[in-house]
Protein backbone atom coordinates (compact mmCIF):
# COMPACT_ATOMS: atom_id res chain seq x y z
CA UNK A 1 0.00 0.00 0.00
CA UNK A 2 2.78 2.15 0.88
CA UNK A 3 4.38 1.41 -2.70
CA UNK A 4 1.15 2.46 -4.17
CA UNK A 5 1.00 5.80 -2.32
CA UNK A 6 4.83 6.52 -3.43
CA UNK A 7 4.29 6.30 -6.56
CA UNK A 8 1.16 8.38 -6.92
CA UNK A 9 3.26 11.10 -4.73
CA UNK A 10 6.07 10.62 -7.50
CA UNK A 11 3.44 11.37 -10.21
CA UNK A 12 2.22 14.29 -8.76
CA UNK A 13 5.86 15.85 -8.25
CA UNK A 14 6.70 15.20 -11.47
CA UNK A 15 7.00 18.15 -14.10
CA UNK A 16 4.94 16.01 -16.85
CA UNK A 17 2.22 15.38 -14.58
CA UNK A 18 -0.15 18.27 -16.75
CA UNK A 19 0.67 15.43 -19.83
CA UNK A 20 -0.88 12.61 -17.65
CA UNK A 21 -3.63 14.28 -16.38
CA UNK A 22 -4.30 14.87 -20.13
CA UNK A 23 -3.67 11.62 -21.48
CA UNK A 24 -5.90 9.76 -18.93
CA UNK A 25 -9.01 12.36 -19.42
CA UNK A 26 -8.56 11.64 -22.70
CA UNK A 27 -8.53 7.81 -22.26
CA UNK A 28 -11.33 7.89 -20.02
CA UNK A 29 -13.48 10.35 -22.59
CA UNK A 30 -12.75 7.86 -25.43
CA UNK A 31 -13.84 4.84 -23.24
CA UNK A 32 -16.96 6.48 -22.08
CA UNK A 33 -18.28 8.59 -24.40
CA UNK A 34 -16.82 7.93 -28.13
CA UNK A 35 -18.23 5.78 -31.12
CA UNK A 36 -15.80 2.51 -29.36
CA UNK A 37 -16.83 3.27 -25.99
CA UNK A 38 -17.64 0.12 -23.60
CA UNK A 39 -21.38 0.92 -23.73
CA UNK A 40 -21.19 1.18 -27.29
CA UNK A 41 -20.05 -2.11 -27.37
CA UNK A 42 -22.15 -3.58 -25.05
CA UNK A 43 -25.24 -2.01 -27.16
CA UNK A 44 -23.86 -3.43 -30.43
CA UNK A 45 -23.49 -7.11 -29.07
CA UNK A 46 -26.99 -6.80 -28.25
CA UNK A 47 -28.00 -5.32 -31.39
CA UNK A 48 -26.03 -7.98 -33.32
CA UNK A 49 -27.87 -10.56 -31.03
CA UNK A 50 -31.04 -9.01 -31.96
CA UNK A 51 -30.37 -9.75 -35.70
CA UNK A 52 -29.18 -12.95 -35.28
CA UNK A 53 -32.26 -14.16 -33.64
CA UNK A 54 -33.83 -11.99 -36.65
CA UNK A 55 -31.86 -13.62 -38.97
CA UNK A 56 -32.81 -17.24 -37.95
CA UNK A 57 -36.37 -16.28 -37.71
CA UNK A 58 -36.00 -15.44 -41.25
CA UNK A 59 -34.10 -18.52 -42.47
CA UNK A 60 -36.96 -20.87 -41.08
CA UNK A 61 -39.91 -19.13 -42.63
CA UNK A 62 -38.13 -18.92 -46.14
CA UNK A 63 -37.43 -22.76 -45.72
CA UNK A 64 -40.69 -23.39 -44.65
CA UNK A 65 -42.24 -20.93 -47.67
CA UNK A 66 -39.70 -23.12 -50.24
CA UNK A 67 -41.32 -26.51 -48.89
CA UNK A 68 -45.00 -25.27 -49.76
CA UNK A 69 -44.10 -23.88 -53.29
CA UNK A 70 -42.35 -27.19 -53.68
CA UNK A 71 -45.67 -29.23 -52.48
CA UNK A 72 -47.93 -26.88 -54.56
CA UNK A 73 -45.79 -27.17 -57.98
CA UNK A 74 -45.83 -30.90 -57.52
CA UNK A 75 -49.28 -31.48 -55.52
CA UNK A 76 -52.25 -30.36 -57.15
CA UNK A 77 -54.62 -31.29 -54.33
CA UNK A 78 -52.12 -28.82 -52.21
CA UNK A 79 -53.47 -25.99 -54.79
CA UNK A 80 -56.97 -26.92 -53.61
CA UNK A 81 -56.57 -27.91 -50.21
CA UNK A 82 -55.70 -23.89 -49.52
CA UNK A 83 -57.66 -22.53 -51.92
CA UNK A 84 -60.42 -23.91 -50.03
CA UNK A 85 -58.98 -22.95 -46.60
CA UNK A 86 -57.88 -19.84 -47.52
CA UNK A 87 -59.75 -18.33 -50.22
CA UNK A 88 -63.39 -20.28 -49.73
CA UNK A 89 -63.14 -21.54 -53.22
CA UNK A 90 -64.96 -24.77 -53.92
CA UNK A 91 -65.93 -27.35 -56.41
CA UNK A 92 -68.59 -26.97 -58.89
CA UNK A 93 -70.38 -29.67 -56.63
CA UNK A 94 -69.73 -28.31 -53.00
CA UNK A 95 -71.60 -26.08 -50.50
CA UNK A 96 -69.44 -23.56 -48.18
CA UNK A 97 -70.40 -22.33 -45.21
CA UNK A 98 -68.55 -19.94 -43.02
CA UNK A 99 -69.02 -20.06 -39.35
CA UNK A 100 -67.64 -17.16 -37.27
CA UNK A 101 -68.00 -16.40 -33.58
CA UNK A 102 -68.04 -12.68 -34.18
CA UNK A 103 -71.03 -10.69 -33.36
CA UNK A 104 -72.70 -8.33 -35.35
CA UNK A 105 -72.44 -5.08 -34.44
CA UNK A 106 -75.55 -2.99 -35.25
CA UNK A 107 -74.76 0.27 -36.88
CA UNK A 108 -76.96 3.66 -35.91
CA UNK A 109 -75.53 6.26 -38.53
CA UNK A 110 -77.53 9.27 -39.79
CA UNK A 111 -79.02 7.91 -43.10
CA UNK A 112 -77.92 4.14 -43.00
CA UNK A 113 -79.94 1.50 -42.16
CA UNK A 114 -79.52 -0.49 -38.91
CA UNK A 115 -77.48 -3.98 -39.70
CA UNK A 116 -78.78 -7.10 -37.67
Amino acid sequence: MKKVKDILMGIVKMKYKKYIIVLAVGVVLIGILGDNSVLAHRHYKARIKELQQEKARYVAEYERTQAQIFAFETDVNEVRRIGRERHFMKMPDEDIFVLSDDTLQQKTEPGHETVE
